[in-house]
């Protein structure tokens, strides 16, 4: 029998292979967005928000098993099949061959590359607040390859068709996703 994770197991687990500031904060990020986008469509919140929280739990210490090794992590901890899976589709193409099938994978892979985005065009504002930041803003950004080199965002178009989403609504529940948690994102101004 498999064990549902608390919150606060999946962030023990999380920081025992995280010490970086920058991949916590990316994790709270895609949290909350996930959290978010689980009420918007009525689903459980705690459970999409501990999968968008260690959705990168190997990432800091094993970088060329990304995916793989939280696979293995997972498994030992006796994480639910269905949180394992989610997690690994979100590296659909890149480093796993789990197509992201169910809403909550879908938003996960849409939305981890987008919440680095919405970060960094906040950190470029005079104000650092993204309570001001707009979609428009971000859309700007967009276009020129070289901000936020990093950011895939053919990935995030991806995502946005397999969730049937104009890019500029995901943009904008992303944005709003990660306002509830502004200040420990360091994005309050």
């Amino acid at each position: 029998m498999s064990n549902i994770p608390t919150r606060e197991e999946a962030l023990q687990l999380f920081r025992k292979y995280n010490k970086t500031d920058s991949l916590y904060r990316h994790g709270l990020a895609v949290e909350s967005v996930m959290k978010h986008f689980a009420h918007k469509y009525g689903e459980d919140e705690v459970k999409w928000g501990i999968i968008g929280l260690v959705h990168d739990l190997d990432y800091e210490m094993y970088p060329d098993e990304h995916c793989r090794k939280t696979e293995s992590i997972l498994k030992e901890a006796n994480w639910p099949e269905g949180y394992i899976r989610a997690i690994l589709s979100h590296g659909w193409g890149i480093c796993t061959d789990i197509e992201p099938m169910e809403t909550m994978e879908k938003v996960l892979f849409a939305c981890d590359e987008l919440t680095g985005l919405v970060t960094t065009a906040v950190l470029v504002r005079p104000d650092k607040s993204i309570h001001t930041l707009t979609v428009k803003s971000v859309k700007k950004r967009w276009k020129d390859k070289r901000f936020a080199a990093k950011v895939d965002r053919s990935i995030i178009t991806k995502g946005a068709e397999m969730l049937e989403m104009p890019i500029e609504e995901l943009i904008a529940e992303t944005i709003q996703g990660m306002q509830d948690i502004a200040p420990q994102l360091g994005l309050d101004g």
